[in-house]
């Protein structure tokens, strides 16, 4: 990858000059199944500025409470968008069709407007699960029913794929706008692209401008965009397996309980309370031992595997847990 990006052909980006970058929209764009794409720094930008393009001030955006845009991204939705979160109690990040249709305002003079729904693929605080096909397109029908756009956190989106089995164009399918994180799973040191309609894309780039998304030369990092989506995608199947040693492996362990009892990508999240640590403790003993499993909150603790990850560091990572736990 950094050779590629070392022999990058490059041009002035905010002027789509930049052949890497132009490139990298379209293989992006017809992965997805949409008609154009914008690349954009990080994924936050990609969810900001596609809030802020589907809603205007005093709309409300419904999304599961676990929801990245709710809780990760500092008040975005409420600082760009000026929009509400109606936030919804799915399961383990998902939610139904029924949950959306209770939570679609009745018109009322007095109320926000429902204006979009959200999807996060995958869930990240719920384990890194998958939403189903057949769920997002029920989801999906009910808020196009109700003339709802729809929105794809797809961070993850290419974990989803190769756990299920679903091409990215068809989960994309039920949704109006999408992105594809690159620094993720695939391994990019930076970088996320934002697909969607030409008109809804030609937005997107008067809010990339805007918000300071614009760059010049950046087919360096779009170079290893395109590297990673021919050569790192399969790749991810080693991440989930090896997500699921380490989640059987430390669930052996006295104490250690697993949060999600099915791992179906690259996270394992596990609860430490009946440990004589706490979460941040243990964590920082790990640390010590060169590492990184990060605390949420007292008791939670979030694994996650990369293509930097092997599967002797989930045995060398389990066998340290094991040791901490006991001394």
């Amino acid at each position: 990858m950094r050779q590629i990006m070392a022999h990058a052909e490059m041009g002035d980006e905010q002027h789509r000059l930049d052949p890497s970058v132009n490139r990298l929209c379209e293989e992006v764009a017809e992965l997805l199944g949409k008609e154009d794409a914008v690349f954009l720094p990080s994924g936050t930008m990609c969810n900001q500025i596609a809030l802020a393009i589907h809603c205007t001030a005093g709309d409300e955006i419904i999304a599961d409470r676990s929801a990245h845009i709710i809780n990760f991204e500092a008040g975005g939705p409420a600082s760009l968008a000026r929009s509400m979160v109606y936030p919804l109690e799915g399961h383990n990040g998902i939610f139904g069709p029924d949950d959306v249709q209770g939570a679609i305002r009745s018109g009322s003079l007095h109320a926000p407007r429902s204006r979009l729904v959200v999807i996060e693929q995958t869930s990240n605080l719920g384990g890194g699960a998958v939403w189903p096909l057949k769920q997002l397109e029920a989801v999906s029908r009910v808020a196009r029913d109700h003339a709802l756009s729809l929105h794809m956190d797809g961070a993850r989106l290419m974990n989803a794929v190769v756990a299920a089995g679903v091409s990215a164009a068809n989960f994309s399918a039920t949704v109006d706008s999408v992105w594809l994180d690159l620094s993720k799973g695939l391994g990019c040191p930076v970088g996320a692209v934002l697909s969607g309609s030409r008109e809804f894309i030609h937005e997107a780039w008067r809010w990339k401008h805007r918000i300071g998304g614009a760059m010049r030369q950046a087919g360096v990092v779009a170079a290893a965009g395109s590297w990673a989506l021919k050569h790192h995608v399969d790749r991810l199947a080693e991440d989930h397996e090896n997500a699921q040693l380490l989640a059987k492996r430390i669930s052996a362990l006295d104490g250690v309980t697993l949060v999600n009892e099915k791992v179906e990508t690259n996270m394992v999240f596990f609860d430490v309370s009946q440990t004589p640590l706490s979460a941040a403790e243990i964590s920082a003993r790990l640390r010590e031992k060169g590492i990184w499993i990060g605390a949420f909150g007292e008791q939670k603790m979030r694994a996650v595997t990369h293509l930097d990850v092997r599967r002797e560091d989930i045995i060398e990572t389990s066998d340290a847990l094991a040791d901490i736990l006991v001394h």
